[in-house]
């Protein structure tokens, strides 16, 4: 059993959230196209991130589902309800901006009860739900506090409380973290996730910052060019991205230019520019059969081995950087400029700078991708 904003029992097997149907949305501003043909469907207290650059639709979208901007074609339900014909009032969504949007005349109480008020509820039901959610928010002391009293991530956790005061189905945040510190951020992307879990309230997220995509999401919506370019939870994205595109905003990545010089029917025999050959394995998990002869080998940095012996690949150590947990080398080799990243604690993080070192990897670590998709 889980506990609601009002006190009372939900079960928890059963979530409060809204489900959010998007159908064909798009938006046009004179000539730019902002959102092209977007369409998304979201679970009941799932928590959905819609990444991507400047630029990408990821904002755009979250605006229309909030009622602030109107889609030129598509439509939006929400529990088979459709929105698009509501204002931003009557659709009962909580939206929390990056810039807060608090009032800084009232105190932390009267931000969070505003919403509340607007409603008309009574006096007392105000007062508990208020309480109730500074509890929530881990507030409890600061409610007769003023904004300007605040830090940065304590005003963040008063936008929150005051956006789920009200119970809504569904939580839109746009790029809430943005103006904080990374330590700050860390904390409260745990406490965002711990209170949607709490609540089984439906989230869509929008942020540039990929780490904060992984750690959050049960999915993530990458976006580009107003359109999703590939959708899926945090290790699907990662680890199978469906483009070079992907996988270099979502991580690092090394992109090699190969040539698939044989197939059969368990192999394919790739050739580096330098006339280095290697095998990868055919099947679901290894080349696909639709994939040219002229391609691009994917490597993330932390799939590659370090060692002293001749490896794959054979190259020189070209730069050290200490990142903590890890480190970060660049390997000089015949077949291009490698980044390599190794646990601190591990044999490997001793290589000096100049030392002849060998690569390797597992053949399910690298994907191969057309050559004509690698990005500019």
């Amino acid at each position: 059993m889980t506990a609601s904003i009002d006190g009372t029992m939900a079960r928890a097997a059963r979530p409060r959230g809204g489900a959010i149907a998007i159908a064909d949305l798009c938006k046009r501003y004179g000539d730019a196209i902002a959102v092209d043909h977007v369409s998304l469907d979201v679970k009941a207290g799932e928590f959905v991130t819609l990444l991507g650059s400047s630029g990408s639709g990821k904002t755009t979208t979250l605006m229309m589902i909030a009622g602030f901007v109107d889609p030129d074609h598509g439509s939006i339900a929400i529990d088979g309800r459709d929105v698009v014909p509501l204002p931003p009032e009557r659709r009962n969504l909580g939206v929390v901006f990056q810039s807060y949007a608090l009032f800084p005349h009232l105190s932390v109480y009267e931000n969070i009860a505003f919403p509340l008020r607007l409603r008309g509820e009574a006096a007392a039901d105000i007062d508990r739900k208020v309480r109730h959610v500074l509890e929530l928010v881990h507030l409890a002391d600061f409610g007769a506090r003023r904004i300007t009293q605040l830090s940065g991530g304590q005003q963040q956790r008063v936008a929150l409380a005051r956006a789920i005061v009200f119970s809504p189905p569904v939580l839109l945040m746009d790029e809430p973290l943005g103006a904080l510190d990374r330590k700050l951020r860390e904390q409260l992307q745990t406490e965002i996730k711990r209170v949607q879990r709490d609540l089984g309230v439906t989230v869509v997220y929008v942020t540039h910052d990929q780490e904060e995509a992984l750690a959050l999401s049960d999915r993530i919506a990458i976006m580009s060019e107003g359109r999703i370019v590939q959708l899926g939870n945090p290790d699907e994205v990662y680890e199978q991205p469906v483009s070079p595109f992907v996988a270099s905003f979502l991580g690092e990545s090394n992109m090699l230019p190969v040539r698939i010089v044989s197939r059969d029917h368990a192999i394919v025999r790739l050739r580096f520019t330098d006339g280095t050959e290697i095998v990868q394995p055919r099947g679901p998990k290894g080349v696909a059969e639709s994939v040219p002869d002229d391609a691009i080998l994917m490597l993330r940095p932390e799939a590659l081995r370090l060692g002293t012996d001749v490896g794959a690949v054979r190259g020189r150590v070209q730069g050290r950087e200490f990142m903590g947990a890890t480190v970060r080398y660049t390997i000089a080799s015949p077949v291009g400029e490698l980044t390599v990243r190794v646990a601190r604690t591990s044999a490997e993080a001793r290589l000096a700078q100049g030392e002849t070192v060998g690569l390797h990897w597992s053949p399910e670590h690298a994907i191969l991708f057309a050559e004509a998709s690698k990005p500019p």
